[in-house]
């Protein structure tokens, strides 16, 4: 079975998907990063090699997320691409009438405005978390109910409760008092998602003109209380993909796969599986070159230096000589 491999190396999760020749999906895994993208890398490869054995081929390879670059000198990448680009490809690959994307990942989220199937506006949020998943675990966690419970318990609400969203901290102080002053837990959970919500309509979306077919990606997407109050502020239908949280996954191989068969000899750099079995270390020095004082990382595999990025003139990063 001839399959493109997608990457998506997070912050919270590290995903990988094969798609077949017609960009349908045959295996997806979603993983949890936890502070370890190599090694959770290395174990979702093997977890493909496992499961497939020699009966697959891989003929295309390629990474996006923050954590892109480290995963392209794992495995030998075709192509890197960042976020914006692999969401709205995997998403016009689907929904080829998409004109907005909302994207609510667990450490940040972002808008992709689409006008005749190309990006003409983002917006990301990497600062307040009160517009993330990992604002909905916390609270989650804190009213003792599973994530996955979350959203179905808000749809139960009959009177929200207002709750302000406009940093994490003060909605997390805002949360606890309304439970000393007695408000249903369903009325707070509505609120929580509502205050999201406002939150990312204030920050992300400011300024966007956000037209239909609206879209919503990345793990967030499964909250069905999010999507309902995305849906009563914007005042318009919001469609959830069925693959939802690896769409930069399944963007990064659609893109592997054109990339390698428009080449010249059509051929890939994936290293194959065999190659997840060296030891990988990251080092990483500040450059005192100039006065940008860059952040140089280094990822060794075996002790030997593989690959250098960071700097912006590329004094380090377009040679490995040590």
């Amino acid at each position: 079975m001839r399959c493109s491999l997608g990457i998506d190396v997070g912050s919270v999760s590290t995903n990988l998907v094969l798609l077949d020749e017609n960009n349908e999906v045959v295996r997806k895994l979603y993983l949890n990063t936890a502070g370890k993208p190599i090694e959770v890398l290395v174990e979702g490869l093997k977890m493909l090699q496992d499961e497939f054995n020699d009966s697959l081929e891989i003929f295309a390879v390629g990474t996006t997320g923050s954590g892109r670059q480290l995963a392209s000198v794992l495995v030998g990448a075709d192509i890197v691409k960042n976020e914006i680009t692999t969401h709205a490809v995997a998403a016009l690959e689907e929904y080829p009438d998409t004109q907005t994307i909302l994207e609510i990942g667990g450490q940040d989220s972002k808008i992709i405005i689409l006008r005749n199937k190309i990006v003409v506006d983002f917006a990301m949020n990497t600062v307040c978390a009160a517009g993330t998943g990992s604002f909905l675990d916390r609270q989650a966690q804190r009213l003792s109910i599973p994530i996955e419970e979350f959203g179905k318990m808000a749809l139960k609400s009959t009177i929200p409760t207002r709750i302000a969203g406009r940093c994490a901290v003060f909605a997390e102080s805002d949360m606890i008092h309304k439970q000393q002053m007695g408000h249903r837990i369903e009325d707070i959970i509505w609120g929580l998602c509502q205050a999201l919500v406002r939150n990312y309509l204030a920050n992300v979306a400011k300024g966007k003109e956000i037209r239909p077919l609206v879209l919503f990606q990345g793990g967030v997407a499964a909250n069905v209380g999010i999507k309902k109050a995305f849906e009563e502020e914007l005042g318009l239908n919001i469609t959830v993909p069925k693959h939802y949280n690896v769409m930069g996954a399944i963007g990064a191989a659609i893109l592997a796969r054109k990339y390698v068969m428009q080449s010249r000899n059509k051929r890939t750099n994936f290293l194959g599986f065999n190659a997840t079995i060296k030891n990988y270390e990251v080092k990483s020095f500040e450059c005192k070159g100039c006065p940008n004082s860059c952040e140089i990382i280094q990822i060794y595999g075996d002790d030997r230096l593989m690959a250098r990025w960071g700097d912006k003139c590329g004094k380090w990063s377009s040679s490995l000589a040590v």
